[in-house]
């Protein structure tokens, strides 16, 4: 794992920083934020690598990430940040970080979650509305959605990197933004995992990434899978990761989505989703406990489902 180490702060409070490799636990801050739509725009591997890239609009929020890790109590000198801590030039490297990333913000001893979008100035007094917290971009995006889930704590910031507010203590605001229910919002992975399948889809409902793939690879950490990446199948990655799901799971709300599975010829149906969006209205959707194992085979003719049905 590579982290951005803190090497000196300052008078000014200009960062001064390194990427190294570490090979042993440590603490560290994780930054959870959005792309800027130019990507070119952030601070990169390479940025990093070389030491090059202070002109980028990417390095100032790298900046203000370390300087709010190094302000924390108790002071964090490592930071983790995605844009700058993995060679994506490399897919093996690729593949390892995402199937990892939701450990990573599992270990990290905090998250900032940057909300580039948010300038509002509060006075002590003031509290965070769901209105203009639920504008947010952060919200929308599918990669942030395990970076809200996972961390043991959070702590947002403005665009000027005020503190907002905590995840704790802006539960219900964030809760009613999202429609997360508040047990889950506690940085609890057992909390996070007794929600049923369709419940745990819906978070993701009404998210979106990029590449389409990504929808898929977002969710991995929250359904505990793991799969490779194949960048170029589209659709197919969401397909894949249900038929993952159901191999250690016989949660049959998997199957409880609405609306058309995808591009099917007219008659034609999955078992399976096309989008996580078919789970919009999933919220309140529970398995029904009978005490029997449901089993699933998934052959080359299809999917063959084991249910109770319903008189």
């Amino acid at each position: 794992m590579r982290l951005l180490k803190i090497t000196n702060v300052g008078s000014d409070g200009k960062v001064d920083f390194e990427l190294v490799s570490v090979y042993r636990p440590v603490p560290y801050a994780i930054l959870s934020h959005t792309w800027d739509p130019d990507p070119d725009k952030e601070y990169l591997f390479d940025d990093a690598r070389h030491a090059t890239g202070e002109t980028k609009p990417g390095y100032k929020k790298v900046q203000g990430f370390l300087a709010a890790a190094w302000n924390h109590r108790p002071r964090l000198e490592y930071g983790w940040v995605d844009t700058c801590c993995i060679d994506k030039s490399s897919s093996a490297e690729l593949s390892e970080a995402i199937n990892s990333m939701f450990q990573w913000y599992m270990d990290a001893r905090v998250c900032l979650a940057y909300l580039a979008d948010y300038d509002q100035v509060l006075s002590p007094d003031d509290r965070v509305s769901t209105n203009i917290l639920g504008t947010c971009r952060w919200l929308t995006r599918g990669w942030t959605l395990q970076e809200l889930l996972a961390p043991p704590s959070l702590i947002f910031y403005s665009a000027d990197w005020q503190a907002i507010g905590t995840r704790s203590g802006l539960r219900d605001v964030v809760s009613k933004a999202t429609g997360i229910h508040q047990s889950a919002l506690k940085g609890d992975i057992s909390a996070i995992r007794s929600f049923s399948i369709a419940q745990r889809m819906s978070w993701a409902a009404t998210r979106d990434t990029t590449r389409l793939e990504d929808m898929a690879y977002c969710l991995l950490g929250i359904f505990d899978v793991n799969m490779p990446l194949l960048y170029g199948e589209g659709q197919r990655a969401f397909l894949r990761l249900q038929e993952e799901i159901i191999k250690d799971s016989d949660d049959q709300t998997i199957f409880c989505w609405h609306g058309r599975a995808g591009n099917e010829p007219d008659g034609e149906y999955s078992f399976f989703a096309s989008h996580p969006s078919r789970f919009a209205y999933c919220q309140t959707i529970v398995p029904i406990h009978t005490g029997r194992v449901h089993t699933y085979q998934l052959t080359n003719a299809g999917l063959r489902v084991t249910a109770r049905l319903q008189e």
